[in-house]
């Protein structure tokens, strides 16, 4: 094992390009240049040029700047992903991930041959890449490179994926329409109805690429060599458990709160500018902000803001909203809440969760959002979309009891938004939620600390690491 300690082995990273899944891959290229491995994240150009857009930074400073300062090994690398930067990808979607499907592998295998011929100090070589990619794999297996995949959902929504095949066999895909039926078959997951599976599930042909994507995806992972899930070992030990009986398996989240390494380094993650907040926030009591968000990709439709608007107006509760356009707004509506409201178009959503004066959070369900949440003490009302988000609810409302329902997948209407913020920011009615999130809150913040679970997990995924590239390092000397 001492051998391949002379020599640094070398881990390329790659995240999908969408801010939840930047955040961790981010944070877990410090994390691994903190235990000594050289690192190489490459980042899409388009993404690039939204962060340093987003940030005023020059198009030539890379995200790492400062950790390299510290004295971390991360090197940093662009590449296109096929399209030009003014190509619009949210409104051609369908067009772009076909061609990411396509043609961007290509792209990222030219890449990494040229990483790896480039760097002939290196004891050995890592792919991290996210999941949802379904190439790793095989260009992995071409350089003779370790294949780390992360996941940065829930391990619920991974182990239901990785079962397509089970849920086509038991008559479930595709989805029956029936919200009642009962799936109790998936390994380590607890019985869910059907309208509680991932979005693509429900309805594969809404839009017929996001299947196409998750099931190449899930073929695939299933030969990587390691995989790395963005959640809390206390919070689906049954699921993981039996994830890892099929592949080696590490649950090493809440990922955005991974090291106490980057209180001291800065790396610029989010691809939109941000407001600041805190004097707005100071100025409110403790727990009396309701913050709404609904992530960097769900649109929401302009009856629904109305609604939520009028709901808002009816509750009388101060609130923080994150909405890029206010053009939805009902006429007046600023006005009648100059003095209760803060309406902007982005934030640092960690640092709003954490102030003492938010009480509850209105939230679209995506992961990063209730790790958040759950996070900072924050109970949630859940207004699922698309993709995870429905799963999610379940996980927030049904299993552990730290949010309610908006709505219930109904339509969205005032009085339900106003009756769900009152029984969700008034103390008396919202104990039970409160003593719940405490509890799920200290059990992602023990996972942290030093002898915490996820700590302990991600030390265990280092040791068996490099056991495995100092394994695949005497394999290549026995055979040249």
């Amino acid at each position: 094992m001492a051998e391949i300690n002379h020599s640094k082995a070398h881990a390329i990273l790659l995240a999908y390009p969408f801010q939840g899944h930047i955040t961790p891959m981010i944070n877990l290229a410090v994390n691994l240049a903190s235990r000594g491995f050289t690192v190489t994240y490459i980042q899409l150009e388009f993404i690039h040029h939204t962060i340093s857009t987003a940030h005023d930074r020059a198009g030539d400073v890379d995200v790492f700047v400062e950790a390299r300062k510290s004295g971390l090994d991360i090197r940093y690398m662009t590449t296109s992903d096929g399209f030009s930067l003014e190509f619009d990808r949210k409104l051609n979607m369908s067009e772009y991930w076909e061609g990411m499907i396509r043609d961007f592998p290509v792209l990222v295998d030219e890449l990494v041959g040229s990483i790896t011929k480039s760097d002939a100090s290196a004891g050995a070589f890592i792919l991290v890449a996210d999941t949802l990619y379904s190439w790793p794999a095989a260009i992995a297996k071409k350089h003779n490179l370790v294949h780390v995949s992360l996941w940065t959902e829930p391990a619920t929504v991974f182990s239901i994926d990785y079962h397509l095949d089970l849920l086509r066999e038991k008559g479930h895909l595709p989805y029956s329409g029936n919200g009642d039926n009962c799936i109790n078959y998936i390994p380590g997951v607890k019985s869910i109805s059907s309208k509680d599976l991932m979005s693509y599930i429900q309805a594969p042909d809404a839009v017929p690429v996001l299947m196409k994507i998750v099931g190449k995806a899930f073929e695939q992972v299933k030969n990587a060599d390691f995989i790395l899930c963005n959640t809390v070992q206390e919070l689906e030990p049954e699921c993981l458990s039996a994830l890892n009986l099929m592949q080696p398996t590490y649950a090493i989240g809440p990922m955005n709160f991974f090291l106490d390494f980057t209180k001291t380094v800065v790396v610029e993650k989010s691809l939109w500018a941000e407001s600041d907040c805190t004097h707005w926030l100071s100025s409110k009591p403790p727990a009396s902000v309701l913050y709404i968000s609904f992530g960097s990709i769900v649109q929401i439709n302009k009856q629904d803001i109305v609604e939520i608007a009028h709901g808002l107006l009816l509750s009388q509760f101060n609130f923080i909203w994150i909405l890029r356009t206010t053009d939805a707004l009902p006429v007046g509506f600023q006005d009648d809440v100059k003095d209760r409201g803060l309406i902007i178009p982005w934030c640092n959503q960690n640092a709003v969760l954490s102030s003492p004066a938010v009480g509850g959070f209105l939230t679209h369900c995506g992961w990063n959002s209730v790790l958040e949440s759950m996070w900072s003490d924050v109970p949630m009302i859940c207004y699922p979309f698309y993709v995870d988000q429905p799963t999610n609810r379940k996980l927030v409302v049904d299993d552990w009891k730290i949010g309610i329902d908006l709505c219930d997948g109904g339509q969205t209407t005032r009085e339900e938004v106003a009756s769900k913020i009152n029984i969700l920011m008034r103390e008396k009615s919202s104990t039970d939620l409160r003593e719940e999130i405490k509890k799920v809150s200290k059990m992602s913040r023990n996972a942290l600390e030093t002898d915490g679970s996820s700590q302990r997990n991600f030390d265990q995924f280092v040791v068996d690491l490099r056991a495995r590239l100092y394994a695949r390092r005497e394999d290549i000397g026995s055979n040249n």
